[in-house]
């Protein structure tokens, strides 16, 4: 289903075949399955087939300029995030574009705003999906990081959150070296890897202290101004 959603019809059978690593034979008889089941599907072996109705996505009420701000925010992580990340807003997007009705479904298949970076972002080498994981579950990460002279440092950090800014990537953490807050530019991080040590329940209250904090600072230089 999802890729019926995700790719442009009509697709041939082949092509969910190649995609699914499964025989022709398994694709048409999912295909009849997923008929059964109430999916509306057009089409037949030799001509490809068309997602009419996905009646496994319930339909949402959202208005032209709500369409467009949700489109418009996943075609920019589709931009500016890992491959992990944009992959997920790829399949948010197909899923929206699923569960509208058909007339709110063709303007956000012709929507007027868009989303493009071109200046490139320095190369991350690490695996983000890791950190976000790790900040999730409240797990502290060791990581070596490089400071803008190229000096390694390796140190245990407990990951907050993950601010995309306009030409890198932050990470917000408390540097257990440093005791401390501390912003990380993720394209310096050289390798990390997670640990069992757990800093639960307090992301939240810690990230909350932290914004405090850059705010109270940002306040100070502009009353320098």
């Amino acid at each position: 289903m999802q890729l019926l959603r995700l790719l442009s019809p009509p697709v041939q059978a082949a092509q969910l075949a190649d995609e699914l690593s499964v025989s022709l034979r398994t694709i048409y008889r999912d295909i009849d399955s997923l008929r059964s089941a109430g999916a509306i599907i057009d089409g037949a072996a030799g001509f490809g087939y068309s997602l009419v109705e996905d009646t496994a996505m319930p339909p949402m009420l959202f208005n032209v300029d709500e369409t467009e701000a949700l489109v418009l925010g996943l075609r920019e992580v589709i931009e500016v995030g890992d491959p992990v990340l944009a992959d997920a807003a790829r399949n948010a997007l197909a899923k929206l574009a699923a569960s509208l009705p058909d007339r709110l479904s063709r303007q956000m298949q012709n929507s007027v705003l868009s989303a493009k970076r071109f200046h490139a972002r320095p190369t991350i080498s690490i695996d983000v999906s890791v950190l976000r994981m790790a900040a999730r579950n409240e797990q502290a990460v060791h990581i070596y990081y490089a400071d803008a002279k190229g000096a390694q440092t390796d140190r245990t950090i407990w990951p907050l959150s993950l601010v995309f800014m306009d030409q890198t990537l932050m990470l917000l953490a408390k540097c257990q070296m440093r005791q401390g807050f501390r912003a990380f530019r993720a394209d310096r991080i050289t390798q990390l890897e997670t640990t069992d040590q757990s800093f639960r329940p307090h992301r939240t209250s810690l990230l909350r202290d932290f914004l405090a904090e850059l705010q109270a600072h940002d306040s100070a230089e502009q009353a320098k101004k």
